[in-house]
């Protein structure tokens, strides 16, 4: 019965300890905004509300460019990502398509709901069959899970994703962070930033 009584209570004790460094897992937020200054790997921007942020950017930082596409940049074996709204047909209507550096495939792969609009799905994973469709082109975008028809409309923004350095990081581009870890003096850590280049807005 000592045993029994042991155990429980180391149990009971393992599960607290893993609920408290669960919760000291710092969470983190989404950022979009405008660099305004860069010094090293401080990176000083403007949120998209208009507030002064200062990005930690790691020792190892992923920075990718975000340049303009168009259709005919997709081919059949890209791996893209598209956010997208459900249709009564069970397609998704494209809101924006990113074509994935191929170093990146395998990115966020599946489908799942998206923060970007209301109701709004995203889909990454790989190009199969493309059609035309009444209002625009149907591509088929397989995953391990399943596939998906994403419809994409003349007017709907695609871009494509170049792995580059901390150079690509420039006052005055736009920029996203997915997942910025806030610090304790109101700066963040940052391990993936997106940029954009030639007049293209990160996604």
């Amino acid at each position: 019965m000592k045993r029994t009584a042991l155990a429980a209570a180391l149990a009971i004790v393992g599960a607290f300890a893993a609920t408290i460094a669960i919760a000291q897992q710092p969470q983190t937020v989404r950022l979009r905004g405008v660099i305004e200054k860069v010094d090293g790997h401080a990176v000083l921007a403007k949120s998209a509300k208009g507030d002064e942020i200062k990005l930690n950017l790691a020792d190892k930082v992923l920075v990718v460019a975000v340049v303009k596409a168009s259709m005919a940049d997709i081919k059949e074996g890209d791996f893209i990502g598209s956010g997208a709204m459900p249709q009564p047909d069970g397609s998704q209507k494209a809101i924006e398509v990113h074509i994935f550096a191929e170093s990146m495939r395998g990115t966020g792969e599946g489908f799942r709901p998206w923060d970007g609009a209301p109701n709004s799905t995203m889909t990454n994973g790989t190009v199969g069959t493309s059609v035309t469709g009444v209002d625009g082109p149907l591509i088929t975008v397989k995953y391990k899970d399943g596939e998906q028809k994403i419809i994409v409309t003349p007017n709907v923004p695609i871009v494509r994703f170049e792995v580059a350095d901390i150079s690509a990081i420039e006052p005055g581009a736009p920029f996203t962070v997915l997942a910025a870890a806030p610090k304790p003096d109101g700066s963040f850590d940052v391990a993936r930033i997106n940029v954009g280049r030639g007049g293209a807005s990160p996604p």
